[in-house]
């Protein structure tokens, strides 16, 4: 079970068959660091890990556990790119902003398997590509339209024909499909505790159970405060994500949470389970209220999608995947489901993740839209790039300051109408 959060959304599967890790110790007294860090999902464990590598002297504090928010109980997709086209990055940033930021969104997942391997992170890695699947025309076109983008850009996407995507994902629901050989699936609570071992061992200090109260400045140098101790560092990294809370005036209404929902089966016969997935790959559709699903390493199946705030509403999501799975594979009708949880997904308006200028020599970097394991990898290897000199300008992704959203107090009403509009267009094939 998660520690310290709702039942309802605490049976996850990746805590159940985790591996051992190590418990990072409260902070105590005072740190100095170069480069301080709040935050202990991909984000702050990348970020850290990275800059330790180049020299910095790195405290990273976590509320909890490294990996204990949506790094460690997401779907363990690795899906490289942004949520929005390559075109519409360029021609919203202009051609050579855009384009750096299209090149550093796709490079993202070999970042992540390139650091599993060298690490050695024992999280069940899956280079197989990622499918987005089409239940519709419409969503079909889509697909196509991205497939031409990626093409000229000579990257490794290509479509799927209807059969094609039957053969490789064991279902009929789909009018056809696409396949993103820079993607794959991992363990993510392995992977973001892999990542904690990694960066302890370049030298990086990992505080648990050490949640920042406040943020004061001394002599230019940015101090975290804890209950128990302080961190005084030259330069500042905010990795909160989904879990942003107000120890920064403004920051958390930049994003809207979003809880994310997923079920598992108990393992399936070697039989059953080869009529699915055969290939490995762990498939996201194009609904608005998409379904993501897959089979981990010992051939459960887990189907993942959109959560709700109450804990009733919630239950009844869970059920809802439940249903949705046996009727895409009637062949997991007799079996049991062992696990049911979920967690926050920082969503923004328009889709792009944020790196917001939150004070002089403090950088933020959050609303991932559901593609963190990848982005949020990237992202944290950007931060530590800044860490160690590069200026903002120069970095792959623009550096803004904060925009907090509108009327950002009533975004649970918000979700919900948005929801029950969005379901209503995927019935429909909209």
């Amino acid at each position: 079970m998660i520690p310290n959060d709702r039942p309802v959304i605490a049976d996850s599967l990746w805590t159940a068959t985790a591996t051992p890790a190590p418990v990072f110790p409260p902070l105590t007294g005072e740190a100095e660091a170069d480069l301080a860090i709040v935050g202990g999902g991909f984000t702050g464990l990348s970020a850290a890990l990275h800059a330790a590598e180049a020299g910095l002297r790195v405290v990273l504090l976590e509320a909890e556990q490294p990996g204990w928010g949506a790094s460690g109980r997401n779907g363990g997709q690795v899906n490289p790119g942004l949520h929005v086209d390559p075109d519409d990055a360029e021609d919203r940033f202009g051609r050579e902003v855009g384009a750096r930021m299209v090149a550093f969104a796709g490079g993202a997942g070999r970042l992540v398997f390139d650091l599993i391997e060298r690490h050695g992170i024992p999280c069940d890695p899956r280079p197989v590509g990622w499918i987005r699947a089409a239940h519709s025309p419409a969503t079909l076109r889509d697909l196509q339209g991205k497939a031409d983008q990626w093409a000229a850009r000579e990257q490794p996407v290509r479509m799927l024909s209807r059969d094609e995507t039957a053969a490789m994902i064991g279902t009929t629901a789909y009018r056809g499909g696409l396949i993103d050989l820079r993607g794959g699936n991992l363990h993510p609570l392995n992977y973001a505790t892999g990542l904690a071992v990694a960066a302890d061992k370049a030298g990086a200090v990992i505080h648990g159970n050490s949640r920042a109260t406040a943020l004061t400045m001394t002599d230019g140098h940015h101090v975290v405060h804890t209950r128990t101790g302080t961190v005084r560092a030259g330069k500042l990294v905010l990795a909160t994500n989904g879990y942003t809370d107000g120890l920064i005036p403004g920051l958390a209404k930049t994003v809207v949470p979003v809880r994310s929902v997923q079920v598992a089966t108990d393992p399936l016969p070697d039989d059953i389970a080869q009529t699915i997935l055969p290939g490995g790959q762990a498939p996201s559709d194009l609904r608005r209220l998409l379904l993501y699903f897959r089979k981990d390493a010992a051939g459960r199946f887990v189907m993942g999608g959109r959560g709700a705030y109450g804990d009733r509403a919630t239950a009844a999501r869970l059920a809802a995947l439940r249903k949705a799975s046996v009727q895409m594979f009637p062949q997991l009708a007799p079996f049991g489901w062992r696990h049911a949880w979920g967690g926050f997904v920082a969503v923004t308006p328009d889709h792009y993740p944020k790196v917001i200028r939150v004070a002089p020599g403090a950088l933020a970097a959050l609303g991932y839209n559901g593609r963190g394991v990848a982005l949020a990898t990237a992202m944290g290897k950007m931060l530590a790039d800044w860490g160690t000199g590069t200026a903002e300008a120069d970095l792959p992704f623009p550096v803004t300051e904060a925009q907090p959203i509108p009327f950002h107090r009533f975004r649970k009403l918000g979700v919900a109408a948005t929801v029950t509009t969005y379901r209503m267009m995927d019935a429909l094939g909209l």
